[in-house]
């Protein structure tokens, strides 16, 4: 069973955690889920390859929307946009799994640049905002957009490796 499957059968069944209503919600519902959820309601503990991080969540602008890749220890992933669109799995298919867990490994070492928290506003205009799910609680970083799209932030590698989350979950969805 997937992290989404798990963490959707873990919470109770309410309006505020399930997404409903108008499609451009699901988004925001699902995206809120993820943050909302510690790892033992899901099951999830720490192991030797994830000892900290369980999973991940990458905001940033797309025009006046935003889109989210949420990422995952056991391989899941997902896109969710503040509009209509969003992909939502992949964790069936080893190039998403791999690129996934690549993402989640390497957020583990930005730990020490971000900082607990509790709220999860999507990130302000040209800037992209990191979320951390560790077993310790959430954490988030934030940096400007033009500086990881350029190579010139610290964060680059790791929004890069984000991208390819992305990339691989386009694929699966695309026509052959």
């Amino acid at each position: 069973m997937g992290i989404l499957a798990l963490l959707l059968g873990a919470c109770s069944r309410t309006p505020t955690n399930e997404p409903k209503g108008k499609p451009a919600e699901a988004g925001r519902a699902l995206r809120h889920l993820m943050l909302t959820t510690p790892a033992e309601k899901a099951g999830l503990k720490p192991t030797e390859a994830f000892p900290r991080v369980f999973g991940v969540l990458l905001d940033w602008p797309i025009g006046q929307d935003t889109a989210t890749i949420f990422a995952s220890s056991s391989g899941a992933a997902s896109l969710y946009t503040t509009s209509t669109f969003g992909i939502i799995g992949g964790e069936q298919h080893a190039s998403v799994r791999t690129a996934a867990t690549n993402l989640v490994r390497a957020c583990d070492r930005l730990i020490a640049s971000s900082h607990p928290t509790t709220e999860y506003p999507y990130p302000g205009k040209d800037h992209v905002r990191f979320y951390l799910l560790t077993f310790e609680g959430v954490r988030v970083l934030e940096t400007d957009l033009a500086s990881v799209e350029q190579g010139k932030s610290q964060y680059g590698d790791v929004f890069d490796l984000g991208q390819e989350v992305l990339t691989q979950l386009r694929r699966i969805t695309e026509k052959p």
